[in-house]
């Protein structure tokens, strides 16, 4: 009777996790399909999704991803290391959320949020900005240095790819968003044109989705092979 109330709360806990990475894989595809279908292209940023008909599903998803970062306790912290799963996923967990709070920037005639009107429009894209950075890092960080703590040689390059995957995409994304708000008219152009800030965006989200997914198969395994008392 204990071995099988232990066996459904694993495989519960496993459930869970592998939603939040199916969330991870599924939200960038869910803007494109969504996106070509409503407008027939896709919007510069999937930031600027905030401020479409795809709002619920942007603000729905990441309040889930949020929420399930932070509702995720991990490991503790090992000797060595400076941060445990838990701040790190709390970290993350706290800017998906920030992420749905604080729009980017609004078009004339978008209404205004809750967020908008308590800390001005200005501020509002400055935190935008802010928890987007926190919530990209925070999950390279957990790629990079939590993930890779066990598994077999092969999880670990899964884990390392996805993370610099996660860097190089915020990178040029930042960059991008640089040349479109302050570039000359032709980069602002490319950007917009292309979706770069978008495309870059969903390499990360999908990078992590798919260190998770993996991170969480492999800690399904372990459970299993445990030998029950």
């Amino acid at each position: 009777m204990q071995a099988d109330t232990s066996d459904r709360a694993v495989a519960a806990y496993y459930r869970v996790r592998q939603m939040l990475g199916g969330l991870g894989v599924a939200l960038p595809f869910l803007m494109i399909l969504t996106g070509l279908l409503a407008e027939g292209t896709l919007r510069p940023s999937m930031s600027d999704y905030y401020h479409a008909l795809q709002r619920d599903i942007f603000v729905g998803c990441l309040f889930a991803i949020g929420t399930f970062l932070i509702a995720y306790r991990g490991h503790d912290r090992a000797p060595g290391e400076t941060l445990s799963d838990e701040v790190i996923t709390n970290l993350a967990g706290f800017g998906a959320i920030c992420i749905a709070l604080f729009p980017s920037e609004t078009q004339p005639g978008d209404p205004v949020t809750l967020m908008q009107a308590y800390v001005g429009v200005g501020n509002a894209v400055l935190g935008h900005y802010i928890a987007a950075q926190v919530f990209l890092y925070s999950l390279a960080w957990m790629c990079f240095v939590h993930f890779g703590r066990t598994g077999n040689a092969a999880r670990r390059r899964v884990y390392r790819l996805c993370g610099l995957a996660i860097v190089a995409a915020g990178l040029v994304a930042t960059g991008a968003a640089a040349a479109r708000h302050f570039g000359p008219p032709a980069a602002e152009a490319f950007v917009v044109d292309n979706a770069v800030v978008f495309w870059c965006e969903a390499v990360g989200v999908w990078a992590f989705g798919i260190a998770w997914l993996v991170k969480g198969r492999a800690e399904m395994l372990l459970m299993r092979r445990r030998p029950r008392p």
